[in-house]
């Protein structure tokens, strides 16, 4: 009689593998870590190559450090000055007066003063006493237009006069009018103008002092003067007095004469903008 072996071998299959899974050859483990092996060289090869062909940079050494912060030093260029924009702002508006006439003296002679263009008619700011006694006013405009000029209003007690050209330039570039109320001692200010004849000329100092009084006839003051350091001369009367802004915050007027000799002596006077504008025709502020 023969007897089915088949439900033993599958006994004993069952107990040699309890999880039913199939066993893989060795083969196969070799194989996967070859692969591996494999792949870390080719990693490893590629980073030599990396490094190789983009080395890392060398520290720096104290010398090479101090090197490059004098050559950033040497090649910073410094902002320009406030003086260097305030004057390129004033430039075009500033106007070179001449006059003939009588002098001091009851001679004929001439006369310079400064001006400053105010409006989009091309009238022009300057002080009273500049014009005063001329027979004729001849005003030279920044781009070198020549014409004379008459006196359309005054205000003789400001010395402030107002002069319309008669012949305008094409381009009129007035000034932009400031505050010398936004003013404090010490703030920068700037005096542009043609001192003794030399005309577009620029001085620089600070604000002195706020509401002088100064003698202009022994019968009369100006009063509420701004008063500064920067230097001025004749030919400066009738020039805007600026802030750091470029912005006209007075009118020269005067300066201070305690030798008679008519020459700087440290302390120069201006109209402030809010009285001088007043003749002009704006309302004082």
């Amino acid at each position: 009689m023969q007897v089915d072996s088949e439900p033993a071998r599958q006994a004993n299959d069952s107990n040699q593998n309890p999880s039913g899974w199939q066993t893989r050859p060795w083969r196969t483990y070799l194989g996967l870590a070859g692969l591996f092996s494999m792949g870390i060289v080719v990693v490893l090869l590629a980073m030599m190559i990396y490094n190789n062909l983009y080395p890392p940079p060398l520290p720096l050494s104290q010398s090479d450090v101090d090197a490059s912060i004098v050559s950033a030093m040497a090649s910073a260029t410094p902002p320009p000055a406030y003086s260097t924009a305030v004057y390129q702002v004033i430039l075009p508006s500033l106007v070179f007066i001449q006059t003939e006439g009588l002098d001091e003296k009851g001679e004929e002679g001439t006369g310079v003063g400064s001006g400053v263009v105010v409006n989009e008619s091309g009238d022009i700011l300057t002080a009273f006493h500049v014009v005063e006694d001329a027979r004729e006013i001849i005003v030279i405009f920044a781009d070198g237009t020549h014409t004379t000029a008459e006196v359309s209003n005054a205000e003789p007690d400001n010395d402030i006069a107002v002069l319309h050209p008669s012949q305008p330039p094409e381009v009129i570039v007035p000034a932009v009018l400031g505050s010398s109320g936004n003013m404090r001692i010490g703030d920068e200010a700037y005096a542009v103008g043609n001192p003794l004849g030399l005309a577009g000329s620029m001085s620089a100092g600070v604000i002195s002092g706020f509401d002088r009084s100064i003698p202009i006839h022994d019968d009369k003051r100006l009063e509420g003067l701004i008063q500064f350091d920067a230097a001025v001369n004749p030919g400066n009367s009738g020039g805007p007095l600026l802030n750091r802004a470029g912005q006209v915050i007075g009118i020269v007027t005067a300066l201070a004469n305690p030798n008679e000799q008519n020459t700087f002596t440290g302390i120069g006077f201006a109209v402030p903008i809010g009285t001088a504008v007043s003749a002009a025709g704006a309302p004082r502020y």
